[in-house]
């Protein structure tokens, strides 16, 4: 949970950098041919400072204030119905693609963008799960970094098969009644419960169908397919409680959600500048809101427009 909650701000902090750099440079161009030293310097150095800004501010926030451990594991793969793990693997997937597109802009070639732009996300992530895991108040958690794992495959397996991203991972949130039971956990405000409420979050694969069809396909290269999974009815990790500081908490039903919906895909968008067309793929990991079919333990549900 806490891992998640930097990925935002990580994003936002790659994305001024890269965008910063490439004014500079006065050529908006990630499809550059050839190795651009400047650019690759400019790129390490700006990563390394942004890491070690990150991972000490985290240590100084976070970890510095809870007591130490010897490094250990937990097994928390049954609190919020799995959706945690969902957000793990979106994280590092779109951190890879950040990697990928600054490497590539930088002039490294097509399989070592991928692989080591691609990777970013998992390392990173991973220091994360390691300091967690010397942690006496939590434990490094191997669903984490299988999701993880997960997350950072997905994107070097098709840019390496594919040299693009037919299938990507995908988030969206709506406000619940649930969050103003457990504002500690769920949030407090709009901005919280959208990172921690994940009874308002749906996780999404969003899979574009012109990249699958033949090169001449009239078919829309902007119109993508997406499958969800959700869940809802959740005030606590793992079971709810039915008092949290001293008030009464409803017994709600906890289950999962699953949904069918069109999607766009707005990295086919092109428009006439590069830095727009980076922006739309960094807000590409948003599931555009559109009609959607709900599949749970209680039945089927339409929903004519779903976020």
């Amino acid at each position: 949970m806490l891992k998640l909650l930097h990925f935002p701000a990580l994003l936002l902090l790659v994305f001024s950098f890269h965008v910063k750099v490439n004014a500079q440079d006065g050529n908006l161009s990630n499809d550059s041919a050839v190795l651009n030293r400047g650019r690759l310097h400019g790129l390490l150095i700006g990563g390394g400072v942004a890491y070690a800004g990150s991972m000490t501010g985290l240590y100084h926030l976070w970890y510095k204030n809870y007591p130490q451990s010897s490094f250990h594991f937990i097994n928390d793969n049954k609190e919020w119905l799995f959706m945690d793990k969902f957000g793990h693997a979106t994280s590092t997937y779109y951190i890879g693609l950040i990697g990928y597109e600054s490497l590539k802009w930088a002039g490294v070639d097509e399989r070592k963008s991928a692989i080591y732009g691609g990777s970013i996300g998992f390392f990173y992530l991973t220091v994360i799960e390691i300091l967690d895991g010397f942690s006496k108040e939590w434990g490094a958690s191997g669903g984490d970094l299988i999701a993880n794992s997960a997350g950072t495959a997905l994107f070097i397996s098709q840019q390496l098969v594919w040299k693009e991203q037919r299938i990507k991972l995908k988030w969206s949130f709506h406000p619940t009644k649930y969050a103003q039971y457990n504002p500690e956990q769920l949030g407090s405000n709009f901005a919280t419960r959208m990172l921690k409420d994940y009874n308002g979050q749906t996780m999404w694969l969003s899979a574009n169908v012109s990249s699958f069809m033949p090169e001449k396909s009239r078919f829309p290269k902007w119109l993508n397919v997406a499958v969800g999974y959700g869940a809802e009815g959740m005030t606590g990790a793992i079971t709810n409680p039915s008092i949290v500081d001293g008030n009464f908490v409803p017994g709600f039903d906890r289950y999962r959600q699953f949904y069918f919906a069109p999607d766009i895909d707005l990295g086919k968008i092109k428009t006439g500048n590069s830095t727009l067309n980076f922006m739309l793929k960094l807000v590409g990991f948003i599931k555009v809101p559109l009609p959607a079919l709900e599949i749970n333990k209680n039945g089927v549900k339409f929903h004519p427009v779903y976020f």
